[in-house]
């Protein structure tokens, strides 16, 4: 009796879960921060989960409008449609609001939507699995769920109010702090990072400041941090090109540098600080990284000659095969 008694709840139960979940709504556990840098408007949102590939699933953003977390058992279309209904004009509770009565599996989600003002929102529906919780600050929002500890979202706060720094160095300082509270209780696999401007250009892909996703690691925070590092390198390496262009080679070879401090194994910015001295006529500068770059793979003197083919280096004859004989 007791055995047919237990059946009988359990598929009461299944009967129950399934009028609200559907099958194709990954379980996203994980945890995650939407915030804004009060100096340059820009909005983040980043997210670790023992999941594979969870920033294709549970963070968006746009700029101008704003930034959306979605996880726990995940409906990603709290993205897009959230994104939309605040572009609309409707301010991040509002819109939270509708998205949550339109669903009858609320109770299984948990959802951070954040404006370009700094408005923020958040839920954690009330059958997310134990530890679970959000915690609201000025201009940011952390939530977690399946989490080993309770302190996890506190310990974020804390870690994002705390810090110094870019938007994107205290958004890490958040997900290192909830690796420090232990985490997913189920491990580590992926994580994501989104960054987008206050306002919006018309162009998505001025928009983005930065997109970076660790899809299968065994320490995705970890490799989060070292690709942010790098993308820092290359940001400088950009600044290094345009203050060129725009004749400034002392605010150029300041950005080169430290473009280099950042990322000193990589030969191709090397290269192109190299080849930018060169269209500067800055030669005798030029020569010592060229011959270092050569040295290490002879191919960028390949290349070096087919950049002269095509004008994207003017340089005399003379000055192209003393370069050439590094």
């Amino acid at each position: 009796m007791k055995h047919l008694l237990s059946i009988s709840l359990f598929l009461v139960f299944q009967m129950s879960f399934s009028q609200f979940y559907k099958k194709s709504e990954p379980f996203t556990h994980t945890y995650s921060i939407v915030a804004r840098d009060s100096v340059t408007g820009e909005m983040g949102v980043a997210v670790q989960s023992h999941w594979f590939s969870v920033g294709s699933l549970a963070i968006y953003g746009e700029a101008g409008v704003g930034v959306v977390a979605t996880q726990a058992m995940v409906d990603p279309t709290y993205g897009p449609k959230g994104l939309e209904l605040m572009k609309q004009g409707m301010l991040p509770q509002d819109a939270l609001n509708k998205l949550l009565d339109e669903d009858g599996g609320s109770v299984f989600r948990q959802v951070a939507f954040l404006n370009k003002n700094g408005d923020v929102a958040t839920h954690t529906g009330s059958s997310c699995i134990d530890e679970a919780g959000h915690y609201i600050g000025k201009n940011f929002s952390v939530q977690a769920n399946m989490m080993l500890k309770n302190t996890v979202w506190d310990a974020m706060a804390k870690a994002f109010e705390t810090t110094k720094g870019t938007l994107s160095v205290r958004i890490l300082a958040a997900m290192k702090a909830a690796e420090a509270e232990k985490g997913d209780i189920r491990g580590k696999q992926s994580a994501a990072i989104l960054i987008v401007k206050h306002e919006a250009s018309g162009n998505k892909w001025e928009d983005t400041v930065m997109d970076l996703r660790i899809e299968d690691n065994e320490n995705p925070i970890a490799e989060l941090e070292r690709l942010m590092t790098i993308h820092r390198a290359y940001d400088f390496m950009s600044k290094g090109d345009i203050a060129m262009e725009e004749g400034n080679s002392i605010a150029a070879e300041g950005y080169y540098l430290s473009a280099q401090q950042l990322f000193p194994d990589n030969l191709e910015m090397q290269y192109w600080y190299a080849i930018n001295l060169l269209t500067n006529k800055d030669i005798d500068k030029a020569i010592p990284i060229l011959k270092r770059v050569f040295k290490a793979d002879s191919n960028w003197k390949i290349l070096t000659q087919r950049l002269v083919k095509v004008n994207m280096l003017t340089i005399s004859e003379g000055d192209l095969q003393m370069v050439l004989k590094l």
